[in-house]
């Protein structure tokens, strides 16, 4: 992959129909899905972080089409993590964040209050 600021920002436009100022990522990865550019505008410019893995390839969301064209697929902040570390997030069983116990909330914060600290 050899396209640089100019190549990744007319990909974008071109090819994903998507406007590059948004500050959203744009992933691209190359052939043998090894290496991966990521074009990240910072409203005062734009920035490209690039990672080669040694071994094994990066694992992308299935491609979608659409009357012959790309679709943009969104994917979910653990999902970018894992695409970045190499990981297949496929595999990877991420739970939901487990709700807080409400008993032990209120019991912790009626126990910590003294009569000088309440609000007035």
């Amino acid at each position: 992959m050899r396209n640089g600021f100019k190549g990744l920002i007319g990909l974008t436009k071109s090819i994903l129909q998507q406007d590059p100022y948004t500050g959203h990522l744009f992933l691209f990865r190359s052939k043998r899905g090894d290496f991966i550019k990521v074009l990240w505008w910072d409203l005062d410019g734009f920035a490209i972080f690039a990672k080669r893995l040694e071994a094994g390839s990066f694992t992308f969301p299935d491609v979608q089409f659409e009357d012959g064209k790309y679709l943009p697929v969104e994917i979910e902040r653990t999902q970018l993590l894992c695409l970045l570390e190499g990981i297949d997030h496929k595999i990877v069983d991420i739970s939901k964040k487990k709700k807080c116990n409400r008993r032990f909330t209120r019991r912790y914060i009626t126990e910590n209050l003294t009569p000088d600290s309440t609000p007035n």
